[in-house]
């Protein structure tokens, strides 16, 4: 009874995850927008388009900035169409980053900086910005600090850093995998069970891990890092008969904040009352309060007025559909 006690408390890590659902072609492309054409196409490990389309090939202009967006866990590069196509519609490009989802998240950031430099060394991108949502927040921000890395980059662009709804000082729901005194006391047990339910990630994402507790700093070509963190006491993600049947409370503010985060001149912190899904989007809702501050803080262009009208049409075709 014990070890079931246990072992349903350890699926509660899972909370802020969602299930991956398998591609739909209907989604293999997205609205090019204003985007600049393409002049190059590269081929870079775990760095592909914003969509599910298994062809993982980038077209780019190399000379104009790129946004990078990670995922959070169980998501996927699809899950950022939306965003995206949001920012296609103002002129600049994307690239989604996947990884392994059990994996230790300070390989998964190697991965991710090793990517962002190959994509710097093969071309003349300006400036990149690593937009990281949820456990994704956790590997952007430790992509870009200082990591063991297989090797140097050539060129070292501008780079700016965006986290949204990180759990930053750890995800409170698996504060018992973090309990190192209880290991022998349960002869082994606790750390096999939190490997069984997350991966080798399990000791990255509790309160005691080396990897909450030293962040590691910023690099120095990382200019500006906004925080975005979400204050999402009361969120619904969906109701039925006018009750919330899935909340969208995930990670609380304590757990989003952590000061060794903030304390950085570079870092503008920005809070904002919104789910957890809520803000980045999902196909019913649009992300309008993550653009209004993506906007605000120079992320996301600016919309010309007389665009206002054809924006909104759009937002209403990539969100407010019946597709679940």
């Amino acid at each position: 009874m014990k070890r079931l006690a246990l072992f349903i408390t350890l699926t509660s890590l899972l909370n802020g995850c969602a299930m991956h659902k398998p591609p739909d072609p209907a989604f293999f492309t997205i609205a090019p927008g204003r985007l600049p054409p393409a002049d190059i196409t590269l081929n870079i490990p775990g760095l592909g388009p914003c969509t599910d389309n298994p062809d993982r090939s980038l077209h780019l202009d190399s000379s104009q900035p790129v946004n990078v967006l990670v995922h959070g866990c169980f998501g996927s590069s699809g899950e950022f169409r939306g965003l995206a196509q949001v920012l296609a519609f103002h002129g600049q490009q994307t690239a989604c980053f996947t990884y392994d989802d059990r994996n230790k998240l300070t390989r998964s950031a190697t991965e991710l900086r090793d990517a962002i430099n190959q994509l710097a060394d093969q071309t003349h991108i300006p400036k990149i910005t690593v937009i990281g949502h949820s456990q994704g927040a956790l590997i952007a921000r430790k992509s870009l600090t200082e990591l063991p890395l297989t090797s140097q980059p050539v060129r070292q662009p501008d780079l700016r850093l965006v986290t949204i709804s990180g759990p930053f000082s750890g995800i409170a729901s698996a504060n018992t995998c973090g309990k190192t005194w209880l290991y022998p006391l349960t002869l082994g047990l606790l750390p096999a069970s939190c490997y069984l339910v997350t991966g080798a990630k399990w000791a990255d994402i509790t309160y005691s891990s080396h990897f909450i507790l030293e962040p590691g700093v910023l690099v120095p070509q990382v200019s500006h890092y906004l925080k975005v963190d979400t204050d999402e006491r009361g969120s619904c993600r969906r109701e039925q008969d006018g009750r919330c049947v899935e909340s969208d409370d995930i990670f609380s503010l304590a757990e989003q904040r952590y000061p060794l985060h903030e304390t950085d001149a570079r870092t503008r912190r920005v809070e904002v009352h919104a789910g957890h899904v809520e803000i980045v989007g999902d196909k019913r809702v649009a992300p309008t309060k993550l653009i209004a501050v993506l906007q605000e803080q120079g992320v996301l262009n600016p919309t010309a007025p007389e665009r206002l009208s054809a924006f909104s049409a759009l937002l209403a075709q990539i969100y407010q559909t019946n597709e679940f």
